[in-house]
């Protein structure tokens, strides 16, 4: 099947993909827009995790007041250079991000950045809920361990869902503006105002 030059504009359009990725997703997808999207997404997000070591020391800090000023957020968020910094497709980004925080109120980032003492005690609770299930241990371990991860994606931004797409999660939305940007970004910091917290 051959793949016209406006079956390239449109996907390029869309997507802000590469002329010559565009023309592979489309003959990859036998000229089907939607699954051609969905080709580069993928492979977008694949080599968007091999930016992850560059040093991102530009960016900006974006804020989002919501509620009539009874929440609001600020976001401190890095990319490589200021040319980036300074695009549509980047400011979406953050903007996307502090509306995420104002509505999902994650406490951190990443699990990484949770403190030991605060995994400890929710283990001990898990355990404490699951002890009369009489159990093996090793099921027992099991039950736990999904009740934290659930506990994870609940506080830790990356892992949440996205509001605006429960199918995806936040992480994600950050790897496909790698992909599209071709930089490196790191959610950097945020503080979340609740007016009376």
């Amino acid at each position: 099947m051959s793949i016209s030059a406006k079956q390239v504009k449109e996907l390029r359009d869309e997507t802000g993909a590469g002329m010559m990725d565009c023309k592979k997703a489309l003959t990859h997808t036998n000229g089907d827009l939607e699954k051609a999207v969905d080709y580069l997404r993928k492979k977008g997000i694949k080599s968007a995790s091999s930016k992850f070591g560059r040093k991102a020391s530009n960016g900006l800090i974006a804020s989002y007041i919501h509620l009539n000023g009874k929440v609001g957020v600020l976001l401190e968020i890095n990319c490589e250079t200021d040319f980036v910094a300074k695009t549509s497709d980047f400011n979406e980004l953050a903007k996307n991000i502090t509306l995420q925080i104002a509505a999902s109120n994650p406490k951190y980032i990443t699990r990484e950045e949770i403190p030991e003492e605060v995994i400890k005690k929710e283990k001990e609770v898990y355990y404490g809920q699951s002890e009369n299930l009489n159990k093996p241990q090793k099921v027992l371990d099991n039950i736990v361990e999904g009740k934290l991860n659930k506990f994870y994606k609940e506080i830790c931004l990356l892992e949440q869902e996205y509001i605006r797409d429960p199918e995806n999660t936040v992480n994600n939305l950050v790897l496909e503006a790698i992909a599209k940007l071709k930089e490196n970004i790191v959610v950097k910091r945020f503080v979340r105002f609740q007016l009376g917290e």
